[in-house]
């Protein structure tokens, strides 16, 4: 498949978009990129006017392949593809998933999107994700008091993995926010400046996703004092914190369920049944399911500055927003479907609060109907970005379990994965996209070490995280080459005191890789064009007005790749190659990642 470069090509990026957040009613200009050689004669945006479909003639840029042409933004996303004609007569089609020579649905129309997008630190940032009870103690924490609920272990103890174990959510650690803080500096060295807690209230488990109040941290982590700590400490590198609701279901020991299932004020905001049954997470009694149609619930949870959306953005906790635990699911029971409104009110509360907030949704499968617009602003890109890159990458012999699945991550080649990369971002919007997390390891999952065995084929993924269109979030471990089956397996401690046993290597590349895209805007900003595709080959460009950058990942070794493009100078190589691009992509022995920026 040598031929990419020379595909009609347009994406949301500043190269082919005049404007990724235009107002309604204005124009905003589009482009099309086409090779020299392609016989096109005439081109049309077409797009729809309140659902009617409306065509607008391009036109040709000079001789270089390029047309342009303005499109009405008259509704808040607005849905647009291009009508291709060559000198034949036939006719293709392009949108956002590529050119097909039929007319199909408006599912993979390329989208411009009219409300603001996400700020730009949550956009450019890379993003570090902790699980608190396992991530570090400080001096401190041995001082409080083990609760009933828990099973106390050593730091060095193996972690109970299995889910019908009734120890695994049980198992206590006892990493505290100190011990974060603690560690800022290792942080640094990964190259994150986005900090991303899972669930500091208190409840009755290691995950805390079972909380029991929203209106304090639980102690066991340091308390209300230890966050303001820690909040003050990330804010003064200059970074950002992120918080973990659960917008879905509360505890079973919660005080608003508590009042609830005595007969008290609380009942309308749950799901009860005439019989005391109630509507819970996935039937899990323990994680009884809000009812986001009571008016009251929506005052006290997500709407206004005294909500708990609201207040826990302002000071002494100043965080800047919020991952939405089970956001898929939040407001959905049924016939029952409240989702965006939730999704809204939420953005807005947090944006009432705090200049510049971000709001994420959890979203393990197709999240395109709840993003990309006035809701979440983005998703843990799981189904774009994970599922692809761990079919193609993952080891051929390998223990890694897959979540939701009942069969083992498949593996996949080259061009099946390129499709399915193409077709997700078409499905979310580029803007989505961008502003959505990629993804390789997370509390839920396999560590992406499991996966692939091999710390090259590790460093490759890396490479792909960073480099492809996305947020990159790092598991804490995962730049150290931790390992884990599953995900409570992958709920590892961090091993402070065996440096011994760290990939040194691959946490390195992380640095690096976090240092070259906050350096290079076309890897943060720019288009994604593919040069070539084969089954253990991804080549791609990510250009941008200011840069061109060409990245070649390579999943086993490879002989060289000749490509018409510019020479360009290395920016980095996970093999130690250090030859620029005079042409080709340079023969791997290897699994291999590397990029040039283009002359």
């Amino acid at each position: 498949m040598t031929d990419l470069l020379g595909r009609p090509h347009h994406d949301g990026s500043p190269l082919y978009l005049s404007d990724e957040a235009p107002h309604l009613g204005s124009t905003v200009t589009v482009r099309v990129r086409t090779s020299a050689d392609d016989p096109v004669t005439r081109a049309w945006v077409r797009t729809t006017y309140d659902a009617e479909p409306t065509y607008h003639q391009m036109a040709r840029e000079g001789d270089a392949g390029w047309w342009s042409g303005g499109l009405p933004v008259h509704n808040p996303v607005t849905h647009y593809r291009f009508l291709i004609e060559r000198e034949d007569g036939s006719q293709t089609w392009l949108g956002a998933a590529g050119e097909v020579g039929y007319d199909g649905s408006d599912t993979f129309d390329f989208k411009v999107v009219a409300y603001a997008p996400a700020p730009d630190w949550a956009r450019d940032g890379v993003v570090y994700q902790i699980f608190p009870d396992r991530f570090a103690r400080s001096a401190h924490a041995g001082d409080r008091e083990t609760p009933a609920w828990a099973v106390p272990a050593d730091w060095d103890d193996t972690v109970v993995y299995e889910g019908s174990d009734p120890r695994t959510p049980l198992q206590f650690f006892g990493g505290d926010l100190d011990g974060i803080v603690d560690h800022l500096d290792h942080l640094a060295d990964t190259g994150a400046d986005i900090v991303y807690t899972t669930p500091v209230f208190p409840g009755e488990s290691n995950h805390r996703y079972n909380a029991s109040t929203f209106d304090h941290v639980d102690p066991l982590l340091g308390g209300d004092k230890a966050y303001q700590r820690l909040s003050s400490a990330v804010h003064d590198r200059g970074w950002r914190l992120l918080g973990d609701l659960t917008s879905n279901h509360t505890g079973d020991t919660h005080e608003w369920f508590q009042r609830a299932r005595e007969g008290g004020e609380t009942r309308s905001w749950y799901y009860f049944h005439d019989d005391l049954r109630y509507e819970s997470w996935m039937g899990h009694h323990t994680l009884p399911k809000l009812n986001h149609t009571s008016d009251e619930l929506r005052r006290v949870m997500i709407e206004g500055p005294d909500s708990v959306v609201g207040r826990w953005l302002r000071p002494p906790y100043d965080v800047d927003g919020w991952r939405i635990d089970v956001a898929n699911m939040t407001g959905r029971l049924g016939h029952i479907d409240v989702n965006h409104d939730v999704a809204r009110i939420i953005r807005a509360t947090a944006a009432e609060q705090r200049e510049e907030t971000f709001v994420v949704g959890e979203h393990n499968h197709d999240a395109s109907s709840d993003i990309d617009g006035d809701g979440w602003h983005g998703t843990m890109n799981y189904s774009g970005f994970s599922w692809p890159v761990w079919s193609w990458l993952r080891a051929e012999e390998t223990d890694a379990r897959p979540f939701g699945r009942p069969v083992a991550v498949p593996r996949r080649p080259g061009p099946l994965v390129r499709q399915s990369l193409d077709e997700w971002r078409a499905r979310y919007g580029w803007r989505a996209t961008t502003q959505s997390w990629n993804i390789l390891s997370s509390h839920d999952s396999a560590r992406i070490r499991t996966l692939v065995v091999d710390a090259g084929v590790h460093r490759v993924a890396a490479g792909l995280q960073f480099t492809l269109p996305g947020v990159p979030m790092l598991f804490a471990g995962d730049e150290l080459g931790l390992e884990g089956v599953n995900g409570e397996d992958g709920r590892r401690p961090m091993p402070w005191d065996h440096r011994e046993a760290w990939d040194s290597a691959t946490l390195a590349t992380y640095g690096s890789l976090a240092a070259l895209r906050r350096r290079h805007v076309a890897l943060r900003r720019g288009g994604l064009r593919w040069a070539y595709v084969d089954d253990d080959s991804l080549v791609y460009l990510r250009e941008h007005p200011d840069e061109t950058i060409l990245v070649a990942a390579r999943r086993a070794p490879g002989p060289a790749i000749d490509l018409d493009l510019p020479t360009g100078e290395l920016l980095l190589s996970t093999t130690g190659d250090e030859r620029g691009f005079a042409g080709a992509v340079p023969a791997a022995d290897a699994p291999a990642f590397a990029l040039w920026r283009l002359a």
